[in-house]
């Protein structure tokens, strides 16, 4: 079984160390057997609006909804080239809905998922986000899938960014720290059974699911785990998507840099 944990970004070629840190974790949430190949989307026009926005001090989804066309074609790539499902490594799902019209392999959001998990195992859960603005990111995410009544609330651990390189090892106290605060609070002032912790890029690439639960006494999913987890049963299962809920036609990732006017297959090798 091969499995693709799709990147939301391109890749950085000045930050090697990355790949270094998250694709061992990756792979030990999978199965003997079970392959898992860290990904990214081709680079893409407006890939770098996120550091323009960020250098306005605006914060948004929009960064998202132009990368969907990238995921999109990367995801049809994988399918083209043997993969058995897709994971979208990012916790805010971009590009899982409009992927799922594109291919026949299952396409996995790892906050949908999460949190449906999360609702078998208790009523009331919290959830935590590493930034102010996924805050409401979160709430509408969750509204639009029909989850938001299972969510107890939505803490902010409210950090300044995401280390890099050498900073991991240096913030890393810093962030289980804020971490474990805002978790207990979560659990001792709104009842919380289950915590589903967003942004992947610090929980578990940087900080463990499993030594914060330890310190917050209620359970602390890992939604990277769970995506991968949940992907090996689909494809066991022979399950995906519907094909009523998501009619998708047959695509190969040429078909993406066809043009309007262009005959048709103009695209295809």
């Amino acid at each position: 079984m091969r499995i693709m944990v799709l990147n939301q970004t391109p890749e950085d070629p000045t930050n090697g160390e990355y790949a270094e840190r998250v694709i061992p974790i990756l792979r030990s949430y999978a199965s003997p057997g079970t392959e898992v190949d860290l990904c990214f989307p081709d680079d893409y026009p407006g890939a770098a609006l996120s550091q323009v926005m960020n250098s306005q001090g605006i914060r948004s989804e929009l960064d998202y909804h132009v990368s969907t066309p990238a995921l999109i074609k990367k995801i049809v790539w994988a399918q083209q080239n043997g993969y058995d499902a897709v994971v979208q490594s990012n916790n805010f799902d971009p590009g899982v809905e409009a992927a799922r019209f594109a291919v026949r392999i299952p396409v996995i959001g790892i906050c949908r998922t999460s949190v449906h998990v999360a609702a078998s195992l208790a009523d009331r859960i919290g959830i935590t986000v590493p930034f102010d603005h996924y805050a409401l990111l979160t709430r509408r995410l969750l509204q639009s899938y029909g989850l938001l009544h299972h969510v107890i609330d939505i803490r902010s651990m409210a950090l300044g960014g995401v280390p890099r390189g050498e900073q991991v090892a240096v913030q890393r106290p810093i962030i289980f720290e804020r971490a474990v605060e805002q978790m207990r609070a979560l659990a001792r002032e709104t009842g919380a059974e289950c915590i589903v912790p967003l942004g992947g890029a610090v929980i578990p690439y940087i900080v463990s699911p499993v030594d914060l639960e330890r310190e917050v006494g209620v359970p602390v999913l890992n939604p990277k785990a769970i995506g991968i987890y949940v992907a090996e049963m689909c494809v066991r299962g022979g399950m995906s998507q519907s094909p009523i809920a998501y009619p998708a036609p047959r695509l190969v990732a040429e078909d993406f840099e066809a043009f309007a006017h262009a005959p048709a297959g103009a695209g295809r090798a």
